[in-house]
């Protein structure tokens, strides 16, 4: 069976399944633009939704030494795409999917 999937703009590797996700930047009508994050999935157990964090180092200029401070953010997970708590993902910005939903995961990072 042939997958047909459409290019989003980035350079990411498609989904190999197929999915009838409506909100799927592959598969559906859903357009991407805006910033990519490498992140860490912290929670997959939403419906579709996962939670990301992104850790960054800050510079102390006092103590001349870097802090570490995260980020968290809530992104839509196609059907197409599997995730598990520890997996480092891609997530892009689409338009707002839900209150706090306004990303969506466009990679599963292979280390």
């Amino acid at each position: 069976m042939i997958t047909i999937t459409k290019n989003i703009g980035f350079e990411v590797t498609p989904p190999e399944e197929e999915c009838h996700d409506k909100k799927c930047p592959f598969h559906g009508e859903l357009k991407v633009r805006g910033q990519v994050i490498d992140g860490t999935v912290e929670s997959a157990s939403m419906i579709r939704s996962a939670t990301i964090v992104r850790e960054y180092k800050k510079a102390l200029g006092k103590y001349e030494r870097k802090e570490t401070r995260f980020s968290k953010y809530h992104a839509h997970v196609p059907e197409c795409i599997h995730l598990a708590p520890g997996d480092h993902v891609k997530i892009a910005e689409c338009r707002n999917l839900a209150k706090t939903i306004s990303f969506v995961v466009i990679e599963k990072v292979k280390q």
